[in-house]
């Protein structure tokens, strides 16, 4: 009998737990930056924001990093980026060799050889740009070569709208003028041309080389009478012609 309650309180006690699953959580090791949280390769996919869809991405390698204390993406293979408006029209394409984008302050940094070309047509290449969603920001502080149909322009700094329509740069090195007419009747090797030539020029390597700057090419140097505008003066314009 004493041997039978034994068995019976035995039993009782190893049932008491039968109904309750064991959890455990098993934190990522680390201050989440040495390993992704997600990693996703061969990437092609279109990004909304406040219900429309704004960004077209395509990326070799898309890398997201959310248990950082600052959680951002990063693309360390290139990227290519086309912003849309409201009605799916494209506004502006990006290209660069790298890119990270701070998703809690919604800011983009673009490194390496980054090509950027707005609605008009106008070409923008620079070795890193920033890009603050949040103000509806573009900015650099970097060296920036601009390809418009009418000059080349030259500086160092710019800040601009995010469709790049609107920009001033801070200190303009060389403005030079473009004849497209002239250009057309001349050989190809104009300095127009010559730039835009730069935007698809790439080494073996896969790497994008840095644009050659217009005062390179036509033989002139910033501060010479070509380049007309003061190194510590500040250029305003906008696309809008």
């Amino acid at each position: 009998m004493r041997r039978l309650l034994l068995y019976i309180a035995l039993g009782a006690a190893a049932c008491a737990g039968c109904g309750e699953e064991r959890q455990s959580y098993v934190p990522n090791v680390g201050d989440g930056l040495s390993s992704p949280t997600m990693s996703t390769t061969d990437v092609s996919t279109y990004i909304s924001d406040s219900g429309y869809v704004r960004y077209h991405i395509v990326t070799p390698l898309w890398q997201m990093f959310e248990e950082s204390q600052d959680p951002f993406w990063r693309f360390p293979d290139g990227l290519d980026l086309e912003q849309y408006d409201l009605t799916m029209h494209p506004q502006a394409n990006i290209r660069s060799d790298s890119a990270t984008y701070f998703s809690r302050r919604r800011l983009w940094r673009l490194d390496g050889h980054v090509v950027m070309v707005n609605v008009d047509g106008d070409s923008f290449l620079t070795s890193q740009l920033f890009w603050d969603q949040q103000k509806r920001q573009v900015y650099s502080d970097s060296f920036i070569h601009i390809v418009r149909t009418d000059r080349i322009i030259e500086g160092y700094g710019f800040t601009s709208n995010e469709n790049m329509t609107a920009y001033t740069v801070n200190r303009p090195t060389g403005i030079i003028p473009v004849d497209r007419d002239a250009t057309r009747s001349e050989a190809p090797a104009a300095a127009d041309t010559a730039a835009v030539d730069t935007l698809d020029a790439a080494p073996a390597g896969g790497r994008r080389s840095a644009p050659q700057r217009a005062s390179q090419r036509s033989g002139t140097f910033p501060g010479t009478p070509s380049a007309a505008t003061p190194a510590q003066s500040t250029l305003h314009t906008s696309t809008t012609r």
